[in-house]
């Protein structure tokens, strides 16, 4: 059903979601009584440094520090802006999302249902990338 494209597009977008997710839910930690504002702009950049970094260092037990750092900027940043986006516009939309705390059953269920969306509609994304040969899948 899936051409081997799609399923490394599926796979990578998985792992971006992992860091997504993790910068996500820090950002929400840390700022949690922050200005939303702020706290949507420290959960980004905690999701590109937790995106990057799973695949830097995936990649880096396979090739040069160097070149470890060139794959994780050509894989992670267009699949991780695609999904940041989807991820927080869908959190802002969703009546009181934005203002859950860590311990509000509306954090988890809006949390899960934006990455879901995001990772749904970030798989074609990263496979138009990667069959433009802009970024090559690091399995």
């Amino acid at each position: 059903m899936f051409d081997d494209l799609t399923k490394q597009a599926t796979t990578h977008t998985g792992h971006c979601l992992t860091g997504c997710g993790i910068g996500e839910i820090t950002g929400m930690a840390i700022g949690q009584n922050w200005s939303n504002v702020w706290q949507t702009v420290l959960a980004i950049v905690l999701a590109f440094v937790f995106g990057y970094s799973l695949t830097f260092w995936g990649a880096r037990s396979k090739m040069s520090t160097k070149d470890a750092i060139k794959l994780a900027l050509a894989v992670d940043t267009i699949s991780i802006i695609s999904m940041e986006i989807i991820d927080n516009v869908t959190e802002w939309l969703i009546p009181g999302a934005v203002n859950a705390r860590l311990y509000d059953f509306l954090f988890w269920w809006s949390l899960a249902l934006s990455l879901a969306i995001a990772f749904v509609l970030t798989v074609p994304v990263n496979r138009f990338v990667m069959s433009r040969g802009i970024a090559h899948s690091h399995h």
